[in-house]
């Protein structure tokens, strides 16, 4: 997935959340879910294609073994400074962009794919030889479903920004005139 993909698709489960729970959500939890999706290829993406320390853009970011940690270590920070819903919001963009980079991984059960999950325990799969954002951009193809993911994304971004900036219920319960 491409980065604003990744955000659409985060807050889309993000939104699913809050129908569900019907409550309210401040601007700080929606900036704590868009660190969570786009954490992991921050990282990632390039200590690997420009630095050359990782040997993957999936790898040390991506790794079960360094998410749970950090998604902890957010939560247990955001508690201690009495945020305790930005670990939540934290852990749904990461868990969503994970997930993002694997679903068509696990639709197809082609789980020797999916060894970046455990990694440096496993090796990752080699599934990029990029050497930067550029080599990528230009080596991209135009494909249905980069159309599609960028189509949806477009839309889920819009209405984020909508929300964001505009829209009553968005502000936390304190913030909301009474009434």
């Amino acid at each position: 997935m491409l980065p604003w993909t990744h955000l659409a698709f985060g807050y889309v489960l993000f939104l699913a959340v809050l129908v569900v729970s019907r409550r309210a959500v401040s601007r700080t939890e929606l900036l704590a879910l868009l660190a969570g999706t786009q954490l992991p290829d921050i990282v990632d993406k390039p200590l690997a294609w420009w630095v050359h320390l990782l040997p993957s853009g999936r790898s040390l970011a991506h790794s079960l073994l360094f998410a749970v940690p950090v998604v902890v270590l957010v939560a247990v920070v955001a508690r201690r400074y009495d945020h305790g819903e930005l670990g939540p919001a934290f852990a749904l963009g990461y868990a969503s962009h994970l997930l993002g980079d694997i679903y068509v991984e696990v639709w197809y059960w082609r789980t020797e794919e999916l060894t970046f999950l455990l990694w440096p325990v496993l090796p990752p799969y080699p599934y990029d030889d990029f050497t930067g954002f550029l080599d990528f951009a230009l080596r991209a193809e135009v494909t249905t479903g980069l159309v599609i993911q960028s189509a949806v994304a477009a839309v889920g971004l819009a209405v984020l920004a909508v929300q964001f900036f505009r829209a009553p219920w968005w502000r936390p319960p304190a913030d909301r005139p009474a009434g």
